[in-house]
Parts: C-alpha cells; sequence; structure tokens
C-alpha cells in the first residue's frame, strides 16, 4: 500500500537548493511580470480612453493657450501635450548666434518633434523587454526544474531497489509541477506583450499624424486633412504646402 505523502508541499520539501531557487526565480518573474501588466494596462486604458477627446479638444481650442489647457486636462497619460509643448516651444524660439542661426524654423520644429516622439516611445515600451524576456524564458527555467526533479526521483527509485507505478508517479508528477508553473508565469506575460504591443503601434501612429499636424500648423498656417505614415520622415503623401515646409 503507497503512503508516501502527495502534493506541493512534499514536493517542496523534497527539492533541493536548485528546486528551490528555481521556484523562488518563477515567482519573482510573476511578480514583475504582473505589475507591469496591470500598470500599463491601467495607463493602456486612461491613453486610449482620452485620446480622441485630448485631440478633438486641442483642435477646437480657439488659440495657443486654450488649446494646451485643454490637452493637458484630456491627456491624463501626457503622451500628446508635450509634443505640442515642444513643438510651440521650438517655433518661437529665437534664433542663436551658433548652429540655430543656420537652421531653417521649420527643421528646428521637426527636430523637436522628432526627439520628444523618441522619448514618449521609449516610456510607451519601458516593460514590455521584461515581459518578453518572462515569456521566453519562463518555460524553460520551469523545464529545468523538472528535469532535475525527476532525474532525483529516478536515483531515489534506483537506490531502493524497486520500480513501482506507485513510487515513480508521486515524484514525477510533483516534478512536473514545475513545468506548470514557468508555463502560468510565461502565458500571460506574452499575451500582455502582444496586447501592448499593438496598443503602442496604434498610439505612435496617432502620434505621428498629430506631430504632422502640428508642423504643418505651425509652418504653413493650416492643418493638414491627411494623415501620412510618416510625418517626420516620409513627406511623398503630404500636401504640397507640407512638402515644401518640410524641404526647406
Amino acid at each position: 500500500m503507497n503512503t508516501q505523502p502527495l502534493g506541493l508541499l512534499h514536493f517542496w520539501q523534497a527539492g533541493d537548493a536548485l528546486t528551490h531557487g528555481l521556484a523562488w526565480l518563477l515567482l519573482l518573474m510573476s511578480i514583475a511580470s504582473w505589475y507591469f501588466i496591470l500598470s500599463k494596462a491601467w495607463s493602456a486604458w486612461r491613453l486610449r480612453a482620452g485620446a480622441r477627446v485630448a485631440l478633438d479638444r486641442f483642435w477646437s481650442a480657439a488659440g495657443t493657450e486654450e488649446a494646451l489647457a485643454a490637452l493637458a486636462q484630456a491627456d491624463r497619460e501626457q503622451v500628446f501635450l508635450p509634443l505640442a509643448e515642444r513643438a510651440f516651444s521650438a517655433a518661437h524660439l529665437p534664433p542663436g548666434k551658433a548652429l540655430a542661426a543656420t537652421v531653417d524654423r521649420g527643421e528646428l520644429i521637426t527636430r523637436a518633434l522628432r526627439q520628444e516622439i523618441n522619448r514618449t516611445s521609449a516610456r510607451l515600451e519601458n516593460g514590455l523587454t521584461l515581459l518578453a524576456s518572462v515569456g521566453s524564458t519562463a518555460p524553460f527555467i520551469g523545464l529545468l526544474g523538472t528535469v532535475w526533479g525527476i532525474y532525483h526521483a529516478l536515483l531515489a527509485i534506483a537506490g531502493s531497489g524497486q520500480v513501482q507505478i506507485d513510487r515513480v508517479a508521486g515524484p514525477v508528477g510533483e516534478a512536473l509541477v514545475m513545468t506548470a508553473a514557468g508555463l502560468a508565469v510565461a502565458i500571460p506575460a506574452v499575451l500582455a506583450y502582444n496586447a501592448f504591443t499593438r496598443i503602442n503601434r496604434v498610439t505612435l501612429a496617432e502620434l505621428d499624424g498629430f506631430a504632422h499636424d502640428l508642423l504643418a500648423l505651425l509652418t504653413t498656417g493650416a492643418r493638414l486633412q491627411s494623415t501620412p505614415a510618416d510625418p517626420l520622415g516620409d513627406t511623398a503623401n503630404a500636401t504640397p504646402a507640407a512638402t515644401q515646409a518640410v524641404g526647406r
């Protein structure tokens, strides 16, 4: 009759330092990934809920100060507001005596917009590297724990000199818990990474369109009606006035 205790507690007590270390590592990876999943999900919801409202209020404002104030109130994640502030600041920046004196105002605005978009992109991508790392490594960490547990179980069976199904099923089944733990850590991280990557791609596309509209507004005095794919680098789809402004 099999009197061997089974369960997670027995697996933990039977494990050695490597098994315990791998289990703690998976726990830390899970905590870190869920922290970024929840925090970025909250930020993404706030961003997507206020993005369209923020842009509508900005373009419907009567003046610059009113537009920035409306954008600051609706843009709770501070994604579009820094871009507008940098654009207006660069548009009214007086030329200096050095390099800025030889640079056209449109080029100064373009440079400011590009720098701010890069900063915003880096901020939106914060935590995605960790989620990708957790999603790709957690299953292998769990598999390593499983292999190590089965190895020790087989050594114990070989030492006892008896090969019985009840002696194999318990240790092997408990060792397989590490594989399940690795998958439980990896699957949410992979799904969250894919979802946040898509949200960031949509947000950056809207940010690029907003940047192109700002550039056209500050160089030609009118907002474009069409939004190209790359407002700061590709002017093939821009209107002639905007193309001339970017190329000056």
